[in-house]
């Protein structure tokens, strides 16, 4: 066999191989295709295995066929009471018409910017129509349901069906978050200022009742001993003067006895010039027997 020959027939096994290539795809378990000829759709595979086409002429694009996720940034939302919420929201869905789905978006890429655009238009429209105090309510599941349906009803226009819509997250803004703080900060002082302005008042009060208390026992106390003093002093005349009339002797003996003293302690204050036969001094001039 010439080189000739060989050449040929390995030039017709290479073309074999490339019509081959490009007459077989696979479509596997997670995916589904269209077949495009010319740019036009002309079936949809959605059993997975080695599939046949005619080659140069066809093509085959894939489109995932599992339940897919969507995150798109957060929104901020008007509620009908006119409060702003940063609201991020997830979707969970799926491809199921890929004939319409490529006819409508095309591609993956624009089908979740699409998608994007129905979630977070169905979230505006419907959290539009209701105040903050609903979302918090018990009516929060119902508000959910109602965002859920209208995002279904849009999404089926591109061969979408969505699983589910959820609100992971419905904050205030930033700026209305410090606003309210600030607030919050300003009313807590006024309220410290009053506790602290009424407690000082209460501690007034109390100090004066316990000063006025202070003064009435003191008084009743000062009353008290005046007249036990008196009643003292009453006694000790009384007994002083018992005890000067069983022996008046002793008695003026006694009383000597406390003149001395009181002159004796003022000694070195005072100065006394007295006859030594002085009245002053008669019982130390007298001895006894």
């Amino acid at each position: 066999m010439s080189n000739n020959v060989k050449i040929f027939f390995i030039a017709i096994i290479l073309v074999l191989v490339f019509v081959a290539a490009n007459s077989l795809y696979v479509v596997s378990q997670t995916e589904q295709a269209i077949v495009l000829q010319f740019g036009d759709p002309v079936r949809v595979v959605q059993e997975p295995g080695l599939k046949a086409k005619i080659p140069f002429i066809q093509k085959v694009v894939l489109y995932d066929n599992r339940l897919l996720n969507l995150d798109p940034p957060a929104q901020e939302v008007v509620l009908n009471d006119k409060k702003r919420l940063d609201v991020d929201s997830f979707t969970r869905y799926k491809i199921v018409d890929p004939l319409r789905f490529y006819k409508t978006v095309r591609t993956e890429f624009q089908a979740r910017s699409k998608l994007e655009e129905i979630v977070n238009s169905s979230v505006r429209k419907i959290l539009g129509r209701i105040t903050l105090q609903e979302l918090l309510s018990q009516q929060r599941t119902q508000i959910m349901a109602d965002i859920s349906s209208a995002v279904k009803v849009d999404a089926e226009q591109i061969g979408v069906s969505v699983a589910d819509v959820r609100i992971r997250r419905a904050d205030l803004p930033l700026e209305v978050l410090q606003a309210i703080n600030a607030r919050m900060k300003t009313e807590r002082e006024r309220e410290a200022k009053e506790f602290r302005a009424l407690g000082q008042q209460e501690a007034l009060k109390i100090r004066a009742t316990a000063d006025k208390e202070k003064a009435v026992i003191l008084a009743e106390a000062e009353k008290q001993a005046q007249i036990i003093r008196g009643q003292g002093d009453q006694q000790a005349i009384a007994i002083w003067n018992n005890a000067a009339g069983v022996d008046p002797k002793f008695y003026a003996f006694y009383r000597s006895l406390e003149a001395y003293k009181n002159a004796m302690a003022e000694q070195g204050k005072t100065s006394m010039v007295l006859a030594p036969d002085s009245e002053f001094f008669e019982f130390f001039s007298k001895t006894g027997k």
